[in-house]
């Protein structure tokens, strides 16, 4: 695309119909430009259209954004799904050089919206070259900082600093390696000492503002200036403490005192967002100064005393409103690292632990009316954060997270005083229960947050409270409570308890109060009936010693009628539609229930109900997996101890997977997939004439494209296979099938899919069948073996050659072999099935390649020649290795590299049912003990020609595997003569 009149015309006219309120000329904006992407320079000419000043503001931002965003996805762009050609073409090395040639300079003279859309891109290109293929940025960002500097043009200056803030975030989360660490020194040689210039100078600026009464419009940019030097700070300091940092401490850390002990009433009353820019400063301060104490505590010491008491004093200021939760929260997190370093002293002082529980945690926890107002309005992010420990970001959680810090030196102390607090709220909440019911709320929240648990362990503990008195004597009362819609978050509270301390609430008083957890599920409030379903739910997973589970069906099945019915309703109620604590208690309990032939009736029509309505218009991807796994369980349980419900729930089910096919519901094929399989499992032979159908769309190319499809078709592919073999033999479809198994077995993504379809063949199908197509099976394997020798290719070639061997016999599987190239047996074998049988893992697979591997060297005319004596040995001997060591003894640790190409951009995937699992068969369900059968199989073969067989092992079996092979002879009472 070449910059001319004409170019500039095209782009702004473009730009100006994309903010166009009318749809149509906004498409045809979008497609045009979504064209003129692919073609060369076409960033070039956009960043030229936002430099030019003839040009009005908005198109010029709108042509920013969309500067961004094309070097977002085409700087470095992300390959296809299938891992070969990338999706976009990318921006070429010429006109990169020109873009990075001209951003700087264009982002410090824009303005602040274009500027801040300019700096995101400068970032995404520093993000890939910077700074080894762009070591010009970073010089000439500090010259154009010391120019502006110099004429205190802060606009420029914060967009300098903003720029390197972004580009120098990678510190804070790539992990430490010598690449990283010499970009870091880089960095620092170069900008250490400019960010500390510009930082003092902009403090003696801030000094001199406040002093002479300066107004809140000229102290903006100079804090907005400060806190980017301190996120810089942030990330220069992140991995280890820099030299030139540790010789400038003093000066870093007076200035950052001064922010946290002085008010600046000019800016801070100047309206919400003059606060909220000087409390940004603040908690950028609190950052730095918990870093430092998590990670230089020994440097820093000499400054913890005075920094302490300033936040101490900083917090008491901080006032219950929720716009300086973030200050409260970053201070509150600096208190709790001192609490458990070995400063902790500091909280030894009299009054102090009392202090914090008083001033710092008790009013942090207590609910305020934005909790009320989100608990509310946004039930599944108030659960978020409340249930789901996504909260360590709030005040509540972290005040909370400050008290068990100081229990950890001074627990009895926090103990005590915490205690007596509850018993207090207590007290006052039994004194007045509706003016004082937020009392009791954050009495239970404070034994709930305070809980621990030990590593390792699933039981949460206390010693707050005993636990069965507390649930008793506080949770119980509002669990009894015949209204199920008063005092929502006091209820919600008590539930969370129960949900909590469930393992610790015996089975006989817990069993109390299901009925009571039922009765919740039909309340009004979103959190409530999530919550009981939730705590249901939790209760199910309970095990007992031994990991038997503590409630059975006995224990549901008199509630099971109104559980189901209430759980139904509340998937009806406002903002419930999709509720996913809901749906996965929906599938708990059908895991655990009686399921009459009556009950599933309704349940897979109401399942099937919901279905219906959630493939319109797909929202909720953990509701959608848990409805799928509630018809997979139900399906399974039902059909399996009553086969006449199979044809009910194929009428109930069809309708709406026929829709998801229909319609293209890409994300719910996966599962369709695997719930068809479920069925064509549980049908008998013949199974019914509209799975043939299905049976043809599987057959297609196209639906084998998309990889998240793969695993699921190849499991409806198998089920199809062993259900139906005699149709799938019919009309040329074996040929369609072993088509798809040679294009699975290309990619190594899907290569191990490929013989799961093939193995399933061999297994379902008569030799007769497949004689044909033998030849054309091994020439494609032998062609991926010359491409490639990853190990999942070799061990599942070996699986498919023993399960060949086992099902057809060993001449059948050396000669069909030999019949595509001469000797290629011999060859495989020396190669491949010697050398990685030890790498076999899995009961089935293990046993089922040690016994082809045994059947080979006892019965293929093969071994019988003296030649062959070494290579019978050598097989030997990997026999023995896989059958006598561990698996963490013979296997690598290091798995095959995968091929990044295939998955990057690649957002779908493929989710397995748990609940439509396929069933492992053994296809060696004769032989219950390999180890018996390979020494049996030994002991005959050397009985017929005596005193060869121990000398063969003697020269060509390795000492230990001797050893190990003549305990297994003693363990079965065998030997080999």
């Amino acid at each position: 695309m070449e910059w001319n009149p004409q170019t500039l015309q095209f782009l702004s006219e473009c730009f100006l119909h994309t903010l166009s309120p009318s749809p149509e000329p906004r498409r045809r904006a979008e497609a045009s430009l979504a064209d003129a992407a692919d073609r060369p320079n076409y960033g070039l000419a956009v960043l030229r259209l936002v430099a030019e000043p003839s040009i009005d503001d908005q198109i010029r931002q709108a042509a920013a954004v969309n500067f961004k965003n094309h070097l977002r996805v085409r700087w470095v762009p992300p390959a296809s799904d299938d891992g070969n050609v990338p999706s976009f073409s990318p921006i070429l090395d010429p006109e990169k050089e020109q873009i990075k040639a001209l951003i700087v300079p264009l982002m410090l003279s824009a303005t602040p919206k274009i500027q801040s859309q300019l700096s995101e891109a400068l970032a995404v290109i520093g993000k890939h070259d910077f700074p080894k293929s762009w070591p010009a940025l970073l010089p000439e960002l500090i010259s154009n900082l010391q120019k502006a500097s110099q004429a205190s043009d802060y606009a420029s200056i914060n967009g300098i600093l903003g720029t390197a803030n972004s580009i120098f975030k990678k510190f804070r989360y790539q992990y430490k390696t010598n690449d990283l660490l010499l970009d870091l020194k880089y960095c620092l040689d170069l900008f250490a000492a400019p960010l500390l210039e510009i930082f003092l100078k902009t403090a003696s600026l801030i000094d001199v503002a406040v002093n002479s009464g300066g107004l809140a419009a000229n102290l903006r940019p100079l804090f907005e200036s400060q806190r980017l030097c301190c996120r810089i700070f942030y990330s220069l300091n992140f991995q280890e403490l820099p030299e030139f940092f540790e010789d400038h401490m003093k000066e870093w850390m007076t200035e950052f005192r001064k922010y946290l002990t002085t008010s600046y009433p000019a800016l801070e009353s100047s309206g919400p967002d003059g606060l909220a820019l000087v409390d940004e400063l603040r908690a950028a301060v609190c950052e730095n100064i918990n870093l430092y104490m998590e990670k230089n505590e020994e440097e820093f010491q000499g400054y913890l005393n005075d920094f302490a008491l300033a936040v101490w004093t900083l917090l008491g200021n901080v006032s219950q409103s929720s716009s300086r939760d973030q200050l409260a929260i970053t201070a509150i997190k600096f208190l709790t690292t001192v609490s458990t370093s070995v400063h902790h002293t500091l909280f030894a002082q009299e009054g102090v632990i009392p202090q914090i529980c008083q001033c710092i945690v008790i009013p942090n926890v207590r609910l305020r009316e934005d909790d009320e107002e989100l608990f509310e309005m946004n039930y599944i992010e108030f659960i978020r954060r409340d249930m789901e420990g996504s909260d360590l970001e709030t005040k509540r959680r972290i005040a909370c997270e400050l008290l068990k810090g100081i229990a950890t030196h001074y627990g009895d102390a926090v103990r005590s005083i915490v205690s007596a607090q509850i018993q207090t709220l207590l007290s006052s909440f039994a004194a007045n229960p509706v003016a004082n019911w937020k009392d009791k709320d954050c009495a239970i929240y404070l034994v709930v947050s305070l809980a621990t648990k030990k590593a390792g362990a699933s039981i949460v503990s206390t010693e707050l409270v005993d636990v069965q008195s507390f649930f008793e004597s506080v949770i119980v009362p509002e669990l009894q409570s015949p209204d199920v819609n008063g005092h929502p978050m006091l209820k919600a509270g008590a539930i969370k308890f129960f949900t909590m301390f469930r393992s610790q609430i015996s089975k006989h008083v817990a069993l109390k109060f299901f009925p009571d957890l039922v009765r919740f599920i039909s309340a009004e409030s979103n959190v409530v009936h999530s919550y009981a379903a939730s705590c249901i739910e939790k209760l199910l997973l309970v095990k007992d010693e031994g990991g038997r589970a503590r409630y059975t069906s006995s224990d549901i099945n008199p509630v099971f009628p109104v559980l189901m019915n209430n759980l139904f309703g509340a998937l009806k109620l406002p903002e419930s539609e999709e509720n996913q604590y809901v749906m996965k208690c929906i599938m708990r309990v059908l895991g655990v229930a009686d399921i009459s032939v009556e009950v599933a009736r309704v349940c897979i029509e109401g399942l099937a109900s919901i279905l219906g309505e959630v493939c319109r218009n797909p929202k909720n991807p953990i509701f959608n997996h848990y409805l799928f796994e509630s018809v997979a369980i139900l399906v399974k349980r039902a059909c399996e101890s009553d086969s006449s419900l199979i044809s009910i729930f194929e009428g109930s089910l069809f309708p709406r997977l026929e829709i998801i096919l229909t319609n293209d519901v890409t994300e719910f094929f996966p599962y369709t997939f695997q719930l068809l399989a479920q069925l064509v499992e549980l049908n008998r032979p013949p199974i019914p004439a509209i799975y043939m159908q299905i049976f043809e769309i599987l057959l297609s190319p196209d639906s084998w494209k998309r990889a998240p499809n793969v695993p699921a078709l190849v499991r409806l592919l198998q089920a199809f296979l062993q259900k139906a073999p005699h149709e799938v033999c019919q009309e040329g479809r074996l040929s369609k099938v072993l088509g798809i198994f040679d294009l699975l077995i290309q990619s190594p993504s899907t290569t191990e899919q490929g013989f799961y379809v093939l193995n399933t063949v061999i297994e379902s199908l008569d030799y007769a069948v497949i004689e044909p197509y033998i030849s054309h099976i091994w020439a494609a394997i032998f062609r991926e073996l010359q491409k490639r020798r990853t190990v999942k290719l070799i061990k599942s070639l070996l699986i498919f050659m023993s399960l060949f061997l086992f099902k057809h016999g060993p001449s059948n599987l050396v000669d069909t072999m030999n019949r595509v190239q001469p000797d290629i047996f011999t060859v495989i074998l020396k190669q491949f099935w010697i050398p990685n049988l030890r790498l076999i893992t899995g009961a089935i697979e293990l046993k089922l390649t040690a016994v082809a591997s045994t059947r080979l060297i006892c019965e293929s005319p093969i071994f019988l020649d003296v030649a062959a004596a070494e290579f019978w040995g050598k097989m030997v001997d990997s026999i023995v290795t896989l059958l006598s060591r561990p698996e963490q003894d013979r296997v690598e640790d290091e798995p095959d590299m995968p091929d990044i190409t295939e998955n990057v951009g690649y957002t779908a995937t493929f989710v397995r049912l748990y609940n439509a699992g396929k069933k492992e068969e053994d296809p060696l369900k004769d032989i219950k003990d390999p180890r018996e059968f390979f020494v049996a199989s030994l002991s005959r073969l050397s009985s017929i020609s005596p005193g060869r067989y121990p000398k063969i092992i003697g020269e060509n079996v390795d000492p230990t595997n001797q050893t190990a092979l003549v305990q297994l002879c003693q363990t079965y009472n065998l030997s080999v003569v």
